[in-house]
Formats: structure tokens, C-alpha cells, sequence
């Protein structure tokens, strides 16, 4: 099996530091809003990282994150923790809306049939080990204090290591394009210097002792304390977004080979990104498209709403490090190809198994392609394009245009089953697309119902209704633009 390592930026043969154990950690969502097609993309990625290398046999310690503290808003150490801001937003404690975004990720994930890692841990949980990290780095003599905050000397480092060896950037450059008018610039020895530990101000939320101040960590060190403990002080593969690359990533890599005299893992691996109509999803550009709108269909993009195997089949049409486009086009697309999948796959589960070799070496030569596509990065576009070789061999079997023999059709129903359900995690939820069709529209026409009682000044009648539908687990919410529904 071959694997495009970032960090070399080649395909390399994935060889275990400890086989036939594997140690995986991949970045997870930072907790303070709903999950999007971005989030979508990196989990089932590595979903199916994580499917193939125990399909192939290999014993998988997963390791996926929660941030729930410490993400400011942006990369310069500057601004509001993302998490704390939306608690005083909606005045809650930080770790409600922790909890309430992490359940919402899951049940995102859960109905795209992705995996739930072996290990989930909380930044917010694993505070003290970033304040060793934190010692060992400053004890090394590659970080210092600054009115309280302890920031990495990222010039000292790069005078022995390569601060850059991930992303190709260069520190001289790093220096001369930074912006010097940033909150907390004036702590730093040097603009490129990244926060390990930072004070919090006195509106501060979030905050914890440590040796230096009440504060909170900085964003990059609970992948490096996290990855340690769980699994050592080098692993195999570290996973994540191309968003992540620089600066997360590139300081995970500093900040680790201090504190572990060594490059916290073998194969950095990143999956790409979404764009809408070939432009980036974001929602300053009133693109990004949250999940739970994808399978209601309530959002001005949508064209209807779509299943979760369509979203995760659509996922799956382009390589992990391709970027990928939205369409309504591409989505309705990659509804019917599923259909068609699943077609064949019905259509096998009935052929008999007459005694005879028939096509036995067609089926033996799509498997074994199918196979070389995955054990080539993950190349599951070329496995899928596969797959429908195969599904035209049973639609012409079932058809009686051709004949599939007992070997042909056994082996087949095991590649069905080991692929397309398996590795590829895929399963038929057709009917729960026209459930949701349902649900939505029975909500939306209670909704107007609920309106015409408002505007005939019955609040009475208007307020039952809200109230039902919240006993039913559906959420209204009142703006001027009229009411809007989801699902608690």
C-alpha cells in the first residue's frame, strides 16, 4: 500500500513503525458550530483510511481531537477564543456549547456512517499535559515568558531544524510578510513566534493555572500533547485538512521534535478542499452549506435534499487530495451512481450459482483493480469507476445477457460486501432520502399553518403548534425574514 506523505511529498510504501499496529491521529473539529461539507470531507477521508488499513488486517489505534479551547480567531494568537465568544453570544457556559456542537458533529458523522475513532479526546481535558509540553519546551531552551504567555522561539529553532519542512515556507519570508499591528505582537521576540501558553485577559473566559499565569493553551500544542499520550512520542500517521498544514501543522512538528527529541510521526496526510461552483466554501461568502441543511434540503444552494450516502458517495467520486466541487449537478450525479450501485448489488444477492467458470477471470481482473486503486493512495474514484464495471456484468447477468458463474457471483457478493460496504461504507438509505422529503415538507406546511395563525392574531394557536413540534424534537426559530426549523 502506497501513501502520499506530505512531509516528502511523494507516495511512499506505508510501513508501520510497530506491525501490525498502526498509530493514527487525525485533527478533529474545533466545537463551536454546526458541522459543514469541510468537516464532512476530512472525516470520511480518513474514515476510509482507517476501514482499509484494518480491512488489510492492521490493528488501528484512532486518535481524533475535540478543540474546545484555546482556537482563537486567528492564526496570530490574537482575537477571542472561537468556543468562548459563541458562550458569551449566546450566554452559556463554554462547555454547553462544547457539548451541544461535539453531539451535533456526531450525529452528523453518524448518519454519513463514519466511524467514531477509538479515542476522542477534549483539549479542555488534557490541560496539564500541555503545561509538561509546555516545561519541557521552555527547560530546552526554545520558548519564553512574556508577561505571563510563553510563546516558541521559532528563529532559534529554525537556526538548527527546518521550520517550514511541511508547508515549503521560509522563515525569512514569514518575517518580512508579517503584519506588526497584531494584538500580543509586542510580546514577541519575532512576528513567526506562535503562543504554547497564553494569559488570558481579565474577560477571559476560559482559564486554568499554570506556572506562568491564569490562561489557556495555545492552539497548536494539544495535537502534540494528545498524540503523545495516547500514542507515543512518534506514531505513523497524523492526519488532517490542507487548511491545517500551516501554520497547525508545521508547529506541531517544532514543538514536538523539542519536547520528543524527534518528528512526532512517520506520514503526515491531507485531504483537500471544497469549493462551491469553483469558488472556496466559506460564510463571509454565504456558501457554506451546513450538513443538516444538505439532508433537508433547506438551504438557497440546494436544488432538494440529498441522503447522507449521496453526500458521502459525492465525497468519494473525487482522490482525498483533490479539490472538490459542489454542484447540484455533481450531487444529483452522485445520487443516481449510488443508485445504480445498489441496483446491481440487489440484483446479485438473487443470481444463482450454476456449477460453470463463466466470467470467473473477468470478476478475478476488476477485483484485483479495485484493490490497486485503494493500495494506491486511496484511489477511490478508479476503485468506484471499478465497481461499476462490475455492476454492469450483474445487470447483464440479471438481464440474462450474460452468464456469471458460482466462483463469479460468490466473489463478487464478497467484494460488495467487503467494498462497497466495508471499506467505502456505504449502505443503501434510499427511503430515509424520501422520509426526510416528508418530514420537511409536513414541518414547512405546520409552519405556514402556524404563520396564518399569527397573522389572524391567534398567538394562542401559534404557540401550540411551536410547542408540538419542539415535543417532536424540532426546533422554531422566529426572524424578521419568517420562521426556520431544525432537528434537536
Amino acid at each position: 500500500m502506497e501513501i502520499y506523505n506530505t512531509l516528502t511529498r511523494k507516495k511512499e510504501t506505508f510501513e508501520p513503525l510497530h506491525p501490525p499496529h498502526v498509530g493514527m491521529y487525525v485533527c478533529g473539529p474545533t466545537v463551536y458550530g454546526d458541522p459543514h461539507l469541510g468537516h464532512a470531507r476530512s472525516a470520511v477521508s480518513f474514515d476510509i483510511l482507517y476501514r482499509y488499513l484494518q480491512h488489510k488486517g492492521y490493528k488501528v489505534r484512532y486518535v481524533r481531537n475535540i478543540t474546545d479551547v484555546g482556537h482563537l480567531e486567528n492564526d496570530a494568537d490574537a482575537g477571542e477564543d472561537k468556543l468562548a465568544k459563541k458562550a458569551r453570544l449566546e450566554r452559556l457556559e463554554p462547555m454547553e456549547v462544547a457539548k451541544y456542537y461535539t453531539d451535533r458533529y456526531h450525529d452528523m458523522m453518524d448518519a454519513l456512517n463514519v466511524r467514531r475513532p477509538g479515542i476522542e479526546p477534549n483539549a479542555s481535558g488534557h490541560i496539564m499535559e500541555q503545561i509538561d509540553m509546555v516545561q519541557q519546551i521552555l527547560d530546552a531552551g526554545y520558548a519564553y515568558v512574556a508577561n505571563g504567555s510563553v510563546y516558541f522561539d521559532v528563529v532559534k529553532y529554525n537556526r538548527q531544524y527546518h521550520y517550514g519542512v511541511l508547508s515549503g515556507r521560509v522563515v525569512d519570508e514569514l518575517l518580512s510578510a508579517t503584519r506588526d499591528n497584531l494584538e500580543g505582537q509586542e510580546e514577541k521576540r519575532h512576528s513567526v513566534d506562535f503562543a504554547l501558553w497564553k494569559k488570558a485577559q481579565p474577560e477571559h473566559i476560559m482559564r486554568w493555572k499554570s506556572p506562568w499565569s491564569e490562561g489557556f493553551p495555545g492552539w497548536h500544542l494539544e495535537c502534540s500533547a494528545m498524540g503523545r499520550k495516547y500514542l507515543g512520542e512518534q506514531f505513523d500517521i497524523h492526519g488532517g485538512g490542507m487548511d491545517l498544514l500551516f501554520p497547525h501543522h508545521e508547529s506541531e512538528i517544532a514543538q514536538s521534535e523539542i519536547a520528543n527529541n524527534c518528528r512526532p510521526c512517520r506520514y503526515w496526510m491531507h485531504n483537500n478542499m471544497i469549493t462551491v461552483n469553483g469558488q472556496k466554501m466559506g460564510k463571509s461568502l454565504g456558501n457554506s452549506i451546513m450538513l443538516e441543511e444538505f439532508f433537508t434540503g433547506r438551504h438557497p444552494l440546494l436544488a432538494q435534499a440529498y441522503t447522507p450516502m449521496s453526500v458521502r458517495f459525492f465525497i468519494l467520486q473525487a482522490h482525498y487530495r483533490s479539490t472538490l466541487d459542489f454542484s447540484n449537478d455533481a450531487l444529483q450525479a452522485a445520487e443516481k451512481g449510488l443508485r445504480r450501485l445498489f441496483d446491481a448489488s440487489s440484483a446479485l444477492a438473487k443470481l444463482p450459482l450454476p456449477e460453470t467458470a463463466a466470467n470467473a477471470a473477468e470478476v478475478d481482473g476488476i477485483t484485483k483493480k479495485i484493490y490497486e486503486a485503494l493500495d494506491d493512495d486511496l484511489n477511490t474514484p478508479v476503485a468506484i469507476a471499478h465497481l461499476f464495471d462490475a455492476a454492469r456484468l450483474i445487470n447483464a447477468a440479471n438481464d440474462g445477457k450474460a452468464q456469471l458463474g458460482k466462483a463469479a457471483v460468490t466473489q463478487l457478493r464478497q467484494l460488495f460486501d467487503d467494498i462497497v460496504s466495508g471499506v467505502l461504507g456505504l449502505r443503501d438509505d434510499r427511503q430515509g432520502a424520501g422520509n426526510a422529503a416528508l418530514l420537511d415538507g409536513l414541518v414547512k406546511m405546520i409552519l405556514e399553518l402556524r404563520q396564518t395563525a399569527k397573522s389572524n392574531k391567534d398567538f394562542a394557536a401559534s404557540d401550540r403548534l411551536r410547542d408540538e413540534l419542539a415535543k417532536l424534537g424540532v426546533a422554531v426559530k422566529d426572524t424578521k425574514e419568517g420562521s426556520s426549523y431544525s432537528l434537536q
